[in-house]
């Protein structure tokens, strides 16, 4: 992203058309990027193949600067749209090879836009990117998965990412009266090298207005809400120990289904339970006709043989009855020097029953072999058992269904997967408990949703995710619902049909992404707070860029972002840096922002909040405080530290320079430590 420093670069910037974007394909993503888009304050044009019969957003028309109905790959098309003036163009229609097309075409007409293409194939985008320049990628399906796994949760937890290889993770958490922080401690000391408050309430319903809305001088009370963000290395050892002893509660709950199992009256019901399955099922009952029919032969031919000859033993003549059922008649009889004349009839039953057994064993063999194939050899694969509650059930296991599940895996969640695909790779996700079913109760039942805490219905089908989150709350109404949708109406009427589950439209989710993506940024990653999405945004700072010669403080309270990680060239990367470190050329820095704050930092300072507040700097109780005032009030407010001593040596005295409110509130607290007397001034006050 680059920022213009003068004014007259900005008009020069205008003059090529920076504002201008365009948006292939006005489906349900597109007509989503339209909208972020437009938040901005920019030109956009829309080219759709053919005239749209219904407006998913209404007044879609009346966002765009233009509308071409034609096909966008074609060059004529993209001539219109003045594309060497476009700084961006997204390209979101649902079929990937057009967007790919029309990447190329665009890149021929305009080397420089930046290309913003929906597409699945990793492979692909990685060489597009490589010989396209200035081009990325995403899946708007599997973007919000994220999003999906961590409302699934239904715990504290709201985000979770990695950062350099540091995983972060973003915290809703409601003060009980028990709490540790509880009467405790001040807001602003809950901020450290490891955590940042985001956001305090007293009231959930107004938790998110802006970041930096909280008072750093509250102290923390019961029923308070606090969202902040944390390295998240303990939070995955503290569930790796749930997980084990869930594991642990698993098998004793399996060993007593056993005993339960095998008492005389439960063996029973087994048994005729069984017997009346079996005989559902051409191939098993195949199996247990000729199973029953060896036993017989098996016992008939000990029987008889221990009756002609009573001089052998009854493990004799059970030994050669096997013999002759598996095909052992020659073995008997071909080289065997008789002793004694054994009657024809005997005979012609051993080879009856050589025959007998060629057969019925043979079939039992095919049988096998059947099994075995059926299942691709995968013996070793032994899925764990359905979790008994607590868990999360996931239904629909596509590309986004398995993306979700890989999350909550990650997070040590115990689940179980639902999958209505017959051909689903039963390789995919072998440590998660896996049901092949037709959707009914009975699916439901295995999958214990009636003690389940969360259920994630994510198949391709909106219809079908309604219906199975219907039959979810009927079975089980004190879940958690998470519901995946691909349109705003049929989200906001399922807002108000379940007003307890969480609908979330996986293109609106994604559609904000495509936008910041648009302008440059990278977005590592979102996460949902109070019905907005969060964007995880890297920034790199070049020389001309209105963020250069910023203070962090400045950045984070006049854009409203928060900024969670920054590195300096080539030194190690820094999470939670301090408000007082100055942003230079080649820098980096990654924020937690709205649409809103990307918005604002693209704006440049013209968008910036102003500074409404003083510092009067009354008294310094000891020389060595006049020192140490000094440094304390050049590092926090950025002002030269000649300008902060001449200050110092003057007192009573008010600092000149304007500051944000918690900016000011940290200075006075450093004063203060310093043991300097100092106090906030409002602007425009004396």
């Amino acid at each position: 992203m680059h920022k213009k420093a003068s004014f007259q670069q900005q008009i020069d910037d205008s003059q090529v058309g920076s504002d201008r974007f365009l948006v292939c394909g006005l489906g349900s993503l597109g007509q989503h990027c339209v909208a972020v888009l437009k938040e901005f304050g920019v030109r956009v044009i829309g080219i759709e193949q053919e005239q749209p019969q219904y407006w998913e957003i209404p007044n879609l028309p009346d966002l765009l600067d233009e509308l071409i109905i034609s096909d966008c790959r074609q060059t004529g098309v993209l001539e219109k749209t003045q594309i060497h003036h476009c700084r961006a163009v997204l390209l979101v229609t649902s079929n990937e090879q057009v967007n790919a097309q029309t990447a190329l075409a665009v890149r021929k007409l305009n080397p420089h836009t930046r290309l913003v293409v929906r597409s699945a194939k990793g492979n692909l985008n990685q060489l597009l990117s490589k010989h396209l320049g200035n081009f990325v990628a995403f899946e708007p399906t599997q973007l919000p998965a994220a999003a999906f796994a961590l409302a699934a949760l239904g715990t504290e937890t709201l985000g979770f990412f990695n950062l350099e290889g540091e995983w972060l993770r973003v915290v809703k958490h409601h003060i009980e009266w028990n709490d540790r922080w509880c009467n405790k401690q001040l807001l602003h000391q809950l901020n450290d090298h490891n955590r940042r408050i985001l956001c305090h309430a007293c009231d959930d319903s107004q938790l998110l207005e802006s970041f930096h809305q909280w008072e750093p001088e509250a102290a923390i009370q019961a029923e308070d809400t606090l969202v902040y963000i944390e390295t998240a290395d303990q939070f995955l050892v503290n569930q790796t120990k749930k997980l084990a002893t869930d594991s642990r509660a698993t098998r004793q709950q399996i060993w007593q289904g056993l005993r339960r199992c095998f008492t005389r009256k439960n063996f029973k019901q087994q048994l005729i339970q069984f017997w009346q399955q079996s005989f559902r099922q051409q191939v098993r009952q195949v199996a247990i006709v000729c199973g029953l029919m060896v036993l017989v032969l098996l016992l008939a031919g000990t029987i008889l043989f221990n009756w002609y000859y009573p001089e052998t033993t009854l493990l004799s003549s059970f030994y050669a009855t096997a013999i002759l059922l598996l095909g052992g008649y020659a073995d008997l009889f071909g080289e065997f020097q008789l002793t004694a004349p054994i009657p024809w009839w005997l005979q012609l039953f051993s080879l009856g029953l050589t025959l007998a057994g060629t057969a019925f064993v043979g079939v039992l063999y095919a049988l096998l072999t059947e099994s075995l194939l059926a299942y691709k050899f995968q013996l070793s694969l032994r899925r764990p058992p359905v979790p008994q509650q607590d868990h999360v059930v996931v239904i629909g296991l596509g590309r986004v269904g398995q993306r979700v599940a890989a999350l909550l895996l990650a997070f040590q969640q115990s689940l179980v997967g639902i999958t209505l695909n017959p051909d689903f790779d039963v390789t995919t996700l072998p440590q998660m408990p896996l049901i092949f079913d037709a959707l009914n109760d009975g699916a439901l039942a295995k999958a214990n949703l009636s003690t389940a805490k969360s259920v994630f219905v994510g198949t391709d089908d909106e219809m079908l995710n309604l219906e199975i989150a219907l039959m979810a709350r009927t079975i089980n109404p004190n879940s958690h619902i998470v519901i995946r949708t691909f349109g705003q109406g049929l989200s906001d009427n399922l807002a108000e049909l379940l007003p307890n589950a969480q609908i979330i439209c996986a293109y609106e989710v994604a559609a904000e992404a495509f936008a910041g993506a648009a302008f440059g940024e990278n977005i590592i990653s979102l996460f949902r707070l109070d019905n907005q999405t969060i964007l995880v945004t890297e920034y790199h700072v070049e020389a001309n860029d209105t963020l250069n010669n910023l203070l962090l403080a400045e950045i984070a309270y006049g854009y409203g972002v928060v900024i969670i990680m920054h590195q300096r060239g080539e030194e190690m990367s820094t999470f939670m840096p301090s408000d007082d470190l100055r942003l230079a050329a080649g820098d980096r820095m990654v924020v937690l922002a709205t649409i809103d704050g990307l918005r604002r930092i693209e704006q440049g300072k013209i968008a910036i909040s102003p500074k409404r507040w003083r510092v009067k700097v009354q008294q310094a109780l000891t020389q060595v405080a006049i020192f140490e005032g000094a440094n304390a009030i050049a590092r926090v407010s950025g002002c030269s530290l000649g300008t902060a001593r001449r200050l110092m040596n003057n007192l009573p005295n008010t600092l000149r320079l304007p500051l944000y409110k918690q900016q000011a509130q940290r200075l006075v607290r450093k004063l203060s430590k310093a043991q300097v007397i100092a106090q906030m001034v409002p602007i425009g006050k004396k």
